[in-house]
């Protein structure tokens, strides 16, 4: 086996960097692993409205690097790129530091697009990071509170309009959220609840429209009209600007205001500036300036140089979501230590399981493989569940999972007054239900966590005779003579 000295750096913390190092680590990659973020946390986009709501903790959805690397082999630095050079295998660092790379991963995903659009960086709300649900959060709650002490009926409308652009998932799974959320906020205040307005404005005729989630708009509507606060979807309406005070927007050819002092941003999305400054032919890019990539996730005329999600496209496109990243993240680490050792690289194979949904507080939708689907608190439970699993670390998956599903039997986060529909199902067979999928969940993340860190598992339980009876159960049941 021929092994390289130089590291293989991987450039973008975000689920294809992350699983890249990590898996990279778990199957001995030879070489130093060094994983580069501008950002000192990962942020688990996908949970993000748990975030916002308290459902989850910062530990959970927001947490640190140096949290989830228990690997010695990776060496994370919390600075930008700001120049890769492919010719020469070296990148800079905005702190003035150079590496030159024996294997380099891009996985530095999309950045927000204001199409132009006046008063968007200024007055919209991206919602994208820990920081960006921080400040959405901090921002409605101080509406809430001068809104129930205004005497100026046109400055308290604005206070209490929410307006989300685009009812793409983000722009959904966030009109839901909102929808129970600022009801529940409003309740120490009085007099002001009955007049919340969740808006959704969009360019299209129709939510969800040509996405992966398009067999849940059936049921997202139905969720959004559910809400505590209805939800409204201004269909064929194109902002055009934002103002501290109002969101100005063209409908049917004519133009129109509507009075808000909040506007969440989820439309858009465009290819990070780094991207742009790699020397690679004009025919190497798509049309939106994402990388072209061969089957094995390798630049074309780079092989020791792999890219994927969001800043990569194949010529049979995937869709931009977490769970093709994190199994191109697996792919790339196949293939970066199948090149170390001289063996032929493989296709990467991306299965699609579905879709899943945010839809309320304590409500979701699962799609299973486009033929179960599974909505209401069964669908939260679900998703979340599914999500909580996702990191390639077994102990804070565990950790995690074993605190969210503490809230879970102790109902802590619940939802007043809460639809019809999600009151269908018995309390006990709910409780039930939840009580299984818990058992599941902590079971499942028990096991990871033996199975990728076994000297640290054992130590860690050793006083309960886990591993023991674990090890046990691993064993071939002897025949009786």
């Amino acid at each position: 086996m021929s092994v390289t000295t130089e590291p293989t750096v991987i450039v973008g913390g975000g689920f294809l960097g992350l699983f890249a190092a990590m898996h990279l680590c778990h199957q001995h990659h030879p070489a130093p692993i060094i994983l580069i973020d501008q950002a000192e946390r990962f942020v688990f986009k996908p949970l993000l409205y748990e975030l916002l709501s308290g459902e989850l903790s910062e530990q959970q959805v927001w947490p640190k690097y140096d949290d989830l690397l228990n690997c010695d082999e990776i060496t994370f630095i919390h600075d930008r790129v700001d120049q890769v050079d492919l010719q020469q295998q070296q990148l800079r660092l905005a702190s003035g530091l150079q590496y030159t790379y024996g294997h380099l991963v891009l996985g530095v995903g999309s950045t927000m697009h204001d199409f132009g659009i006046p008063g968007v960086k200024d007055y919209g709300f991206p919602f994208r990071t820990g920081e960006n649900a921080r400040r959405l959060a901090q921002h409605l709650r101080q509406c809430l509170q001068r809104a129930s002490q205004t005497t100026d009926a046109t400055e308290r409308q604005a206070l209490l309009t929410v307006a989300i652009v685009g009812a793409g998932p983000a722009g959904v799974e966030m009109a839901a959220t909102l929808g129970d959320l600022l009801p529940q906020w409003a309740r120490k205040f009085e007099g002001i609840r009955s007049d919340l307005r969740v808006v959704v404005v969009n360019r299209s005729q129709d939510i969800l429209k040509g996405d992966l989630n398009d067999g849940l708009r059936d049921t997202a509507k139905q969720a959004l009209r559910e809400r505590l606060v209805p939800v409204e979807i201004m269909a064929g309406a194109a902002a055009t600007e934002i103002s501290p005070t109002e969101l100005t927007y063209t409908r049917a050819e004519q133009s129109h205001t509507l009075p808000t002092q909040t506007v969440i941003w989820t439309t858009g999305n465009r290819v990070n500036p780094l991207l742009s400054s790699l020397d690679v032919p004009p025919d190497s890019r798509d049309r939106g300036g994402r990388l072209r990539i061969l089957p094995t996730l390798q630049l074309p005329d780079y092989p020791t140089v792999f890219a994927g999600g969001d800043c990569a496209v194949l010529d049979s496109p995937q869709p931009a979501t977490a769970q093709v990243a994190y199994q191109q993240g697996e792919a790339i680490a196949t293939n970066v230590n199948a090149q170390v050792q001289g063996q032929p690289l493989q296709p990467a194979q991306v299965t699609l399981r579905g879709t899943l949904m945010k839809l309320g507080l304590a409500d979701g939708a699962a799609n299973l493989f486009n033929r179960v689907v599974i909505t209401g608190r069964q669908g939260h439970l679900l998703r979340q569940a599914t999500y909580l699993q996702l990191l390639p670390n077994p102990v804070h998956n565990f950790k995690a999972s074993l605190s969210w599903l503490t809230d879970e039997l102790l109902q802590r986060h619940t939802v007043s007054s809460r639809p019809a529909r999600q009151r269908s199902t018995p309390p006990v067979t709910r409780w039930v239900a939840s009580t299984l999928l818990g058992l599941g969940v902590a079971t499942g993340g028990l096991v990871l966590w033996r199975n990728a860190s076994p000297d640290h598992f054992n130590t860690t339980w050793e006083g309960t005779g886990l591993p023991t009876l674990l090890n046990r159960g691993d064993r071939p049941h002897e025949q009786d003579d």
